[in-house]
């Protein structure tokens, strides 16, 4: 890039027509700094003047756009109300608009300005009349409405208004936009059906029809994903090629020693999956595979397996959890399985004393540990290890992209790793934030394990609901979660909290019953000394926050309540319902909610709908966005400009065939004509991927 483009593109804005050291300052409160970032301020919709009509031409009670100018407005006080009424010109006619009780929409009336109004008409004599419509400023000449069929509507900030950021953006285009950097090579674009740079940014700000916001749309889209898949499959590439880890093999002897550890037949989907692992971790290549499987599909029993070869060739597992309590189950879970054997299986956890702590350690590093677990704040790059082969990761979404630990037992060779989640991904998202990673997916629920039978109960029956509860109770000896999802009353939040469930339901309801309460700011020790008596049945109720959500297993918990829960995600509520259902008798969820509008409950009748959690991730991912739901920028990737996930689905899977071929092609993106692409992604993913020195 030349030093002349680089004074254009990176020129202050308040030194661009029409911005000024005032209007300046309020852009850079959006991050708009530059001249380069206006033009990439992209709209966040249009104005469609095409579908605007004369006066003579209104239909009444179809709603409708008229332009024209401002003659003269009017408030005063009505039996309704405060009345706002604006008269505008519209050359063949006036047209009135009123608004009650809205003083504020006369802030920005002036005479002759030129206005906007979409709205349902209805003739009384002798105007047209719309009541509450929109009203949209225009710049203060005609060039928008006569010239443009389409205007943009910018995110914006107080002290900027639409006329403003038009008219700067209309001056300053024909100057800066020929000085921006094409990084696609030109028969790239041919062969994608890419607009080139200059044309694609003029065509987003001012199209000249919806064709052209489409083609603008598609080159930004394809372009943001098409530069984070070229950073995952370098990072892949990196993968394979520069790290090594030792090969791990399995034999019918050893098959037959770990199936022997396991009382129940393993499903088809644990078979082949158990399949898909071997055969990485047989490779000099580490492992480094995403398991997804739905509540309850036994990814715990398919890590055990793999832990166990690991062992079996005189290698070290780590086995990380994301909270103690889940680390504490997985510890009994595996100690039970293996009782009687010679694997010593130790743990790091951080309510240890330093005493123990340093015993453990010792162990490790003499290599008389074979299988360690614990969470990964504890275990993260801290461990001598005696040779590590295999490190698995519980709930990988909640660690973060950077987060994969880089344990190693010497500077020779890596250990393979295995991510598991319980949180169905949908695929778009899977390619975005694990594109690096092989995926396993297992559908499958293991024999026996009962259906949990969900309602979504209006509050008024919520008497009825605690009845069931307490006969089920006293009469199976069944025992019961209540989840809250906050631990105390905010102002914030109309939602029910930990405290006042536990006061009303410990003095009504479910008085006389064992009753725990259990939530993220309790010590470990309590944490601990809560979950053992609900296991052992001495808490009959446990009344809790999320921190059930993941993994813990209670097989006589066969109810759950679930309050305010238009406040949890879809995948988080079928993650919650996993809790239950565990044992030999079918589950019973009911759902209430605080406030419920139609979208909530919409969700919530999905939800009940249905226990397949890649559906539920699916429609999830509709409603809440990929950043809300599994936190993109926690993962540490930048968050997208103009891509989404859901609505580009389809543009993530080309992008991501484009970019493996190319890096197929050239793999250090060394071909002269690939090099401003090199660039762009070291740019914005080098770090947050770790590639180092690509090529």
């Amino acid at each position: 890039m030349s030093s002349e483009t680089f004074d254009n593109l990176f020129t202050p804005v308040q030194f661009l027509k029409g911005v000024g050291e005032l209007r300046g300052e309020r852009l850079n409160r959006i991050g708009i700094k530059r001249a380069v970032d206006l033009l990439f301020n992209f709209p966040r919709d249009y104005l469609d003047l095409t579908e605007r009509v004369e006066v003579d031409q209104l239909n009444p009670d179809n709603i409708q756009t008229v332009v024209g100018t401002i003659e003269t407005w009017e408030s005063r006080a009505t039996r309704r109300g405060k009345m706002q009424a604006l008269f505008v010109d519209c050359v063949k006619g006036f047209v009135k608009a009123i608004w009650f009780n809205m003083p504020f929409v006369i802030r920005d009336f002036a005479p002759k300005r030129r206005v906007m109004l979409t709205g349902k008409p209805k003739f009384d004599h002798p105007y047209w009349v719309m009541m509450h419509p929109q009203i949209t400023y225009l710049t203060d000449n005609d060039v928008d409405s006569e010239t443009y069929s389409f205007l943009p509507i910018y995110p914006l900030t107080e002290g900027i208004k639409q006329h403003h950021l038009r008219k700067i953006m209309r001056e300053m285009l024909p100057d800066y936009v020929s000085k921006l950097e094409e990084v696609f090579p030109s028969d790239f674009l041919i062969q994608h059906q890419l607009l080139p740079i200059a044309q694609a940014v003029k065509a987003i700000h001012f199209p000249a029809n919806k064709q052209e916001i489409i083609l603008a749309k598609r080159r930004f889209v394809y372009q943001e994903l098409f530069i984070l898949q070229l950073g995952l499959a370098i990072r892949r590439l990196q993968h394979r090629t520069k790290l090594k880890a030792t090969p791990l093999y399995s034999n019918r002897d050893i098959d037959i020693k770990i199936r022997k550890r396991f009382p129940f037949q393993l499903t088809n989907s644990q078979e082949n999956v158990i399949k898909e692992i071997l055969n990485d971790m047989t490779q000099a290549v580490p492992m480094n595979r995403l398991l997804q499987g739905d509540v309850g599909s036994g990814k715990t029993v398919v890590a055990i397996y793999a832990m166990l070869v690991t062992v079996a060739n005189g290698h070290q597992a780590v086995f990380m959890a994301p909270t103690e309590i889940l680390a504490r189950q997985h510890l009994r879970t595996i100690n039970r399985m293996l009782e009687g054997s010679r694997v010593n299986v130790v743990s790091l956890l951080g309510g240890q004393r330093p005493a123990e702590r340093a015993a453990v350690l010792q162990e490790i590093t003499a290599g008389a540990a074979n299988i360690i677990i614990g969470t990964q704040a504890i275990i993260y790059g801290e461990i001598p290890f005696h040779k590590l082969g295999l490190v698995i990761i519980d709930e990988q979404h909640k660690f973060g992209v950077m987060q994969r630990a880089v344990l190693k037992s010497n500077e020779k060779f890596d250990p393979h790793y295995l991510v598991m989640t319980a949180t169905p991904i949908p695929r778009s998202v899977a390619m975005t934030v694990f594109g690096d990673l092989d995926v396993s997916v297992m559908h499958e629920l293991p024999p026996g394990r009962q259906k949990v039978i969900t309602y979504v109960s209006n509050p008024e029956n919520r008497a009825k609901w605690w009845d069931f509860m307490a006969r089920k109770i006293r009469e199976n000896r069944w025992q019961a979660y209540i989840v809250v999802p906050l631990i105390e009353e905010s102002e914030n939040f109309d939602a029910r909290s930990l405290n006042e469930v536990y006061e009303q339901l410990s003095n009504d309801a479910f008085a006389g019953f064992k009753i725990g309460i259990l939530h993220g700011r309790m010590t470990t020790e309590d944490k601990d000394r809560i979950m053992f008596d609900f296991r052992t049945g001495e808490i009959e109720i446990l009344i809790a926050t999320t921190v059930i959500e993941v993994g813990v297993d209670v097989p006589n918990a066969n109810l759950m309540t679930i309050e305010s829960a238009e406040r949890f995600g879809l995948s988080q509520l079928h993650q919650l319902r996993g809790r239950i259902g565990r044992g030999k008798k079918p589950g019973y969820c009911t759902v209430f909610t605080t406030n419920s509008n139609e979208e909530s409950q919409k969700r919530l009748t999905a939800f009940a709908a249905t226990s397949d959690g890649f559906k539920l991730a699916e429609e999830d991912l509709k409603i809440r966005g990929a950043g809300d739901l599994f936190g993109t920028q926690q993962h540490g990737i930048p968050p997208f400009k103009i891509a989404d996930l859901v609505r580009d689905k389809e543009i993530v899977e080309e992008a991501r065939k484009d970019a493996i071929e190319m890096v197929t092609s050239d793999p250090g993106l060394a071909n002269p004509e690939h090099t401003k692409l090199r660039r762009q992604m070291l740019t914005r993913y080098g770090t947050v991927l770790n590639l180092g020195d690509v090529g």
